[in-house]
């Protein structure tokens, strides 16, 4: 009997995925292995939100691969070290694993090679497992990625790719090698994050691939059709919250993309077009890692070191009340709306004038959908050091308010102290300061922090000066 390693990482599925299928087609039994990674740990990506979505996850695969014959092997540790272990345990000559994007995958995939080669293994690296476009497939003539988005997105558009492959029938997993047990939420939380970290968001989604699948096929019969219209109205709701099940695998791109574009229309073109976005900014962190930590294109900033200020933006007390609506559903749900990130985004570095980093960190820290790529270069989009060419674009939360939530039912959703407040009726909400004096302190809501012509003037004069 050969035997075969497949490594998942963030492809936590059994419907097209090329890492457990190539090791199915090669070896006659294969080992479907996962290690809680102490590196993930120890770099401080590991979050109790996260780490309960990915319990889920972890569970989910494990009962699929049960009802096909089949268990998921879990270790932890150093997965260098323990993938070598379970390899040699199943007497295994090659590890399949899906390539890397992020600056430390990378170099776990290296040293991964090395040490599997100095047991006399191979480790075969598959693309387009994460994303639709493997990144630095498409590239602009002699550059070794694209730094804008519509020519990227027309390449994209008529790229190849492979075709979706189905979940396996049934999975034959060696006897011989020994798991750990699948931990339950609580325990991988206090593993992980350990035992005095903060806990995970109560109104968090559930993970794991058969979650993920009722969300994709309920998300195609309902707001898919509407999508291109509806998906910035914050009080409707009408995106497709599946960013989590992306980031954790638990859902291909590929499979999504096909799905949408089978059923056709605006609202599944301008959705493809989110997806080519997510790929979009994995090529830009593949070719420029340190991005993650360092402006992509500088623009000599003095951010401003106000802590009191960017402790009140992320406690939803700016006094504004669509970014605070924001920030409090992040910290209940471990999700935000996307035009809400962009409307918080803009006021915590434009308005405020704090460094992207210390918004990045915060949402990393709470959302269960914390990508490196989608959400350092996406605080860099709206901080005005990344892609976007209007680097200067400021949004303006009342302007916003005004497109988007005009009648203030995502503000009341979020913002309880100001839902039945005599005098806010409507549109009015986005501007209690507008209330007499005495009612207004009578709502334990905040004046707004910072004066938005004043905070205006101070950026653009930090921008152009």
């Amino acid at each position: 009997m050969t035997a075969a390693v497949a490594l998942f990482t963030s492809d936590l599925r059994l419907h097209d995925n090329p890492v457990l299928r190539a090791a199915q087609r090669e070896a006659d039994e294969v080992v479907p292995l996962f290690v809680l990674d102490d590196g993930v740990r120890d770099a401080g990506f590991a979050v109790p939100n996260r780490a309960a979505f990915l319990a889920d996850c972890l569970a989910d695969l494990d009962a699929s691969l049960r009802s096909r014959g089949g268990r998921l092997v879990l270790r932890r540790g150093d997965v260098v070290a323990q993938v070598c272990r379970v390899a040699a345990e199943a007497d295994a000559r090659t590890v399949h694993v899906a390539a890397a994007v992020t600056g430390y995958a990378d170099r776990r995939e290296g040293a991964l090679r090395a040490a599997l080669e100095e047991d006399g293994r191979e480790l075969r690296v598959h693309e387009a497992s994460r994303t639709v476009v493997p990144p630095g497939a498409l590239t602009p003539g002699s550059r070794d990625h694209f730094a804008v988005f519509t020519p990227y997105f027309r390449r994209w558009a008529t790229a190849p790719r492979r075709t979706v492959l189905g979940a396996p029938r049934t999975v034959r997993v060696p006897d011989a090698v020994r798991s750990d047990d699948v931990p339950s939420a609580d325990a991988l939380v206090r593993a992980l994050c350990g035992p005095s970290c903060r806990t995970p968001s109560p109104g968090l989604p559930r993970g794991g691939e058969t979650e993920a699948r009722r969300r994709l096929a309920a998300w195609e019969r309902g707001p898919l059709a509407d999508y291109e219209d509806r998906h910035d109205d914050l009080a409707a709701d009408a995106t497709s919250r599946l960013s989590a099940d992306l980031h954790f695998g638990t859902l291909s791109p590929t499979e999504i993309r096909e799905r949408a574009e089978r059923r056709g229309g605006a609202g599944a073109e301008a959705f493809v077009r989110q997806l080519a976005w997510r790929d979009f900014h994995h090529q830009v962190l593949a070719a420029r890692p340190d991005a993650a930590r360092r402006d992509y294109r500088t623009r000599n900033d003095a951010w401003r070191d106000d802590p009191a200020a960017a402790e009140a933006w992320r406690a939803g007390r700016t006094g504004y009340p669509l970014v605070d609506a924001g920030m409090r559903q992040l910290l209940h749900e471990g999700w935000m709306h996307n035009r809400a990130r962009l409307v918080a985004g803009s006021f915590l570095t434009k308005y405020l004038y704090v460094d992207w980093r210390v918004g990045a960190r915060h949402f990393l820290d709470l959302l269960v959908d914390g990508d490196v790529a989608n959400n350092q270069m996406n605080w860099q989009w709206v901080a005005g050091t990344g892609n976007d060419s209007r680097f200067n674009r400021m949004l303006n939360p009342l302007t916003q308010a005004r497109r988007f939530d005009p009648k203030g039912a995502y503000v009341r959703r979020w913002v309880p102290e100001l839902a039945c407040a005599e005098g806010l009726d409507g549109g009015a909400v986005h501007r209690p300061w507008r209330l007499p004096e005495p009612d207004r302190a009578a709502l334990d809501y905040p004046p707004p922090i910072v004066d938005l012509d004043a905070a205006t003037g101070r950026f653009m004069g930090h921008r152009k000066g």
